[in-house]
């Protein structure tokens, strides 16, 4: 299935990266990243939204690798708290959504 993402939301979203869309079948993970070199965030947010639908927030942290339980797998941020990684460690179809970061004070 197909998993598009937007960029990243931040104060300046030209310097949160996210790429556009990532794929994959049923069953295989999937690490989504979220890169912003020139900011340090103080904690990484990250949403799905389904069509139609309001954002969902899936997990937040501040640094280091937490579990993720919807849907299952994991958030790691880096300890610079420049960068992300959503894990998405056994998707299924009904996990295809839009996926992007946020980060927060």
């Amino acid at each position: 299935f197909f998993l598009p993402s937007f960029p990243g939301a931040a104060a300046d979203t030209d310097q949160v990266q996210q790429r556009p869309w990532a794929e994959t079948i049923e069953g295989t993970g999937l690490n989504i990243t979220c890169q912003h070199p020139k900011i340090a965030a103080d904690t990484t947010h990250w949403y799905r939204q389904f069509p139609d639908q309001a954002p969902q927030l899936v997990a937040t942290a501040i640094r280091g690798t937490k579990p993720v339980m919807e849907p299952e797998g994991s958030l790691s941020v880096s300890a610079d708290r420049r960068s992300s990684a959503l894990w998405l460690g056994r998707p299924r179809r009904g996990d295809a959504a839009v996926y992007y970061c946020a980060l927060g004070a």
